[in-house]
């Protein structure tokens, strides 16, 4: 078989194994999960009516009946000038964050990542920036105040947040002097001291929090979900949007919330990485190295879920001054302490 060919037929063999096989599987179970886990926390038994053959399994089949019941429901079509627009916007809220994980290594080597791009971080600014055209497209293509008023919120906070969530990973850059994850994840593989895995939760604690509130505010969940606020907006930026529209933009939300847990792994955890085991092995061991990621993604899917159902949401006022004037600041400064360090530690 011609090279090229079967560059290019294992490059799509990934795509489907990463893209398809766990992120939107993956997406889909989180559907369920958050619900049954916003049960839990709420004293509340949660989805458990869907069944088959009898069968319910604690509800786990609402994630089958859910697509089926938005795909039967009506589509209609608010009257706009921009129709296109309005079609587009539920992609434009979907595609982005699935583009992010071409560059998120699952394992070691080039094999469980799609493009083991040199500067994966900068491609992953670029294309996370997108995100938010699709709620300024289907705001303004809806005409609708409370969409109207949902997407220049979600403008806003893209601005205030976006710039900190990249300010907080700088310091990250400098301590490994890499832009490449897989570069990031091997220097993790370091220990501190003898005791203490290199990861740059450890070396970057302040970057790490502080990059996680940035992070859920991008993705407009909850305490930070102002763009929406159903109080206020209905349901903001999405209000005019039914059937699998408005579908698209609840799975790119869990997608965000995936992406953010692979980057935050990669960046702070260590990635693949498992502690006091040396990377290069066997299969076994690259086995485990690929279910440590996954491990470790669970457990930042979870801590955001948990943060989704136990802080309530902020006042507009109070999002926009955590934004620049508390986090901010603070990553500026954590830039200049890292620099510091850095320059007397040499």
């Amino acid at each position: 078989m011609d090279p090229i060919l079967a560059a290019v037929l294992f490059a799509l063999v990934k795509i489907a194994v990463i893209v398809l096989g766990y992120v939107m599987l993956f997406a889909t179970v989180l559907t369920w999960v958050e619900r049954k886990y916003s049960a839990l926390i709420q004293d509340r038994l949660g989805p458990n009516r869907a069944e088959i053959g009898g069968l319910r399994l604690g509800g786990l089949f609402h994630m089958i009946a859910d697509p089926i019941k938005v795909l039967f429901k009506e589509d209609f079509m608010p009257r706009t000038e921009n129709p296109i627009m309005y079609k587009m916007a539920p992609w434009l809220s979907v595609v982005p964050p699935m583009a992010i994980f071409a560059v998120i290594p699952f394992g070691p080597g080039d094999t469980f990542v799609i493009s083991n791009a040199p500067l994966g971080m900068l491609f992953i600014f670029a294309v996370a920036g997108l995100g938010v055209y699709g709620s300024v497209f289907g705001a303004w293509a809806s005409n609708s105040k409370f969409s109207l008023l949902g997407g220049l919120r979600a403008t806003a906070q893209m601005i205030s947040y976006e710039v900190a969530m990249g300010l907080n990973l700088v310091g990250v850059f400098m301590i490994y002097e890499s832009m490449s994850l897989q570069g990031i994840i091997v220097e993790q593989g370091d220990t501190l001291w003898g005791f203490l895995p290199a990861w740059g939760a450890f070396l970057q604690p302040v970057s790490f929090i502080l990059f996680m509130a940035s992070a859920i505010a991008e993705n407009k969940r909850a305490p930070f979900d102002l763009t929406e606020a159903e109080s206020e907006l209905v349901a903001g930026y999405f209000t005019e949007y039914s059937s699998m529209k408005f579908a698209l933009f609840s799975l790119g939300e869990f997608i965000e919330i995936i992406a953010i847990g692979c980057i935050a792994s990669c960046m702070f955890l260590g990635g693949w990485q498992i502690p006091f085991v040396d990377a290069t092995g066997g299969i076994v061991l690259t086995a485990l190295q690929v279910l440590a990621f996954l491990f470790k993604v669970f457990v930042l899917v979870w801590l955001q879920m948990t943060i989704r159902w136990t802080l309530p949401r902020f006042r507009y006022d109070q999002l926009m001054k955590l934004g620049w004037l508390y986090i901010l600041p603070l990553s500026l400064a954590n830039i200049l302490a890292t620099g510091v360090w850095l320059y007397f530690a040499a």
